[in-house]
């Protein structure tokens, strides 16, 4: 199961709040931009954008406590599937501007070799639980399902190989990230969103369409988690 996340990473290499004030009269309070200037003598106030997300909601303590102890795991898997889409996206890029078939496979090859050199110690540390956030996430940042790549960028063969590795692991490299219908995948996003807002993660937008606030909405901010038999 590691050894197909470690070859995709080789591979690829709210609600928001803003105070405004309106234009009025001469001599009286405007806004430009971020600041406000009082005519006469002049005090500049830059101003922060405000992002405001409701409480979540538990069911019971078990809920509670699994889903901090389930924000450990997001936090720590999150870097690798945003590291995933951003070379994801420069290896394209890069790979447009390649015509050569032969030179295209150098190119990709190197970008694995780095990959490797870079990150197998510490994927090779996560955790089944953080496998599978890794293996969501890199859906959530790339739009594009972990089995999907491996298939895309080396073989079918491949992909149905680590599809059936990722079994003995109790795991499938074709999850997809769903908030709004998987309990699981909206407490990621949950926890993502106020990681985002309190600095602990760097935003990166998710290549799927949807929405969180909508769906928070929807559930009331309710965290359950399903016990798994």
């Amino acid at each position: 199961m590691k050894k197909a996340i470690i070859l995709v990473l080789y591979i690829i290499g709210v609600q928001s709040v803003a105070q405004g004030v309106e234009d009025a009269e001469k001599d009286s309070i405007r806004k430009y931009e971020e600041y406000v200037i009082f005519e006469g003598d002049t005090v500049v106030f830059e101003l922060d954008e405000v992002h405001v997300l409701n409480n979540i909601k538990f069911v019971n303590d078990y809920d509670r406590r699994y889903y901090y102890w389930f924000r450990k795991k997001t936090l720590k898997a999150y870097p690798y599937a945003k590291l995933a889409a951003e070379h994801l996206t420069d290896l394209n890029l890069h790979l447009d501007s390649i015509k050569s078939k032969r030179k295209k496979k150098k190119y990709t090859k190197k970008v694995q070799k780095y990959m490797e050199e870079e990150f197998t110690d510490q994927l090779k540390k996560l955790t089944r639980t953080e496998g599978r956030i890794l293996i969501k996430l890199i859906h959530r940042q790339t739009g594009i399902t972990t089995f999907d790549l491996v298939r895309g960028l080396r073989s079918g063969w491949k992909a149905f190989w680590y599809q059936n590795t990722a079994r003995l692991f109790k795991l499938s490299i074709k999850l997809e990230y769903d908030p709004a219908k998987v309990g699981e995948d909206f407490m990621i996003e949950d926890i993502l969103q106020r990681s985002f807002i309190d600095g602990l993660l760097e935003r990166q937008p998710s290549k799927l369409d949807f929405d969180y606030v909508e769906i928070a909405a929807k559930r009331g901010n309710l965290i359950h988690v399903e016990k798994k038999k």
